[in-house]
């Protein structure tokens, strides 16, 4: 059985800065991108103050959910994250279902979902600050002053484990993936002896349902909520 496990492929290099490499998850995120644009075209093509397409309900439909649970989960303050916290779990869950027509993960990619943490870290800080002032970084020094190296640990460490936990999941289910592949082409051949893999045929589709649609929503979706938690904790206002 000759499986290759590898990260993501250059697929050419730009005569520009000395050499731009270009990657499977660059060319992946802009099919992405260009989906996500072809979507929100269709779905908001003609706006009507009396929503009469379906279209548009499902549009406004959309926005009412994500509305709904910022609101929830961050507070009425907080409501205009929305926009971002949809943004970030449509590009999450899109970069992750693309790979159902054949293209690599964009969330396989562990620079995508460390850009994505270190956007939710900046977040966090900048909203303490703005509510706070200098006095966020008061909350380093408690319970007690002793407690101030585990703190900053503690604060720096949330970029890195959204990234990871999130590119963990999605790469274990591409590996898992890969090597059942590899694993039913070498029992199908072992059983006729022809290099003929009907043994591939529909049962990695079940696992692809698992890994692929519902490991991809749900990953997505408790980065956004971590996100909105972590943000929302940030920018508490002080208690009167």
């Amino acid at each position: 059985m000759d499986v290759s496990i590898n990260g993501p492929k250059i697929l050419f290099t730009l005569p520009i800065l000395g050499g731009l490499d270009i990657t499977e998850t660059i060319v992946n995120s802009w099919i992405v991108i260009i989906l996500v644009f072809i979507i929100c075209k269709l779905l908001t093509h003609k706006l009507e103050k009396i929503p009469r397409k379906r279209s548009q309900q499902i549009a406004e439909k959309l926005v009412t959910m994500i509305d709904k649970l910022v609101a929830t989960t961050m507070g009425e303050r907080n409501k205009k994250f929305a926009p971002y916290i949809l943004t970030l779990f449509t590009f999450s869950s899109l970069g992750s279902l693309i790979s159902l027509l054949g293209f690599r993960s964009v969330t396989g990619d562990i620079n995508v979902t460390l850009t994505w943490g270190l956007m939710t870290f900046l977040l966090i800080w900048a909203n303490g600050l703005k509510t706070h002032g200098l006095g966020y970084f008061k909350g380093l020094f408690e319970p007690v002053f002793v407690m101030f190296p585990l703190n900053v640990i503690s604060n720096t460490a949330i970029p890195v484990s959204l990234a990871f936990r999130h590119f963990g999941n999605i790469t274990a289910g591409m590996i898992i993936s890969t090597l059942l592949h590899g694993a039913l082409a070498a029992a199908s051949y072992a059983l006729l002896r022809l290099p003929i893999p009907f043994l591939e045929i529909g049962i990695p589709g079940v696992l692809s349902v698992y890994f692929d649609v519902f490991s991809g929503f749900m990953q997505a979706f408790i980065f956004c909520m971590l996100t909105m938690v972590n943000v929302a904790n940030a920018n508490e206002p002080d208690e009167a």
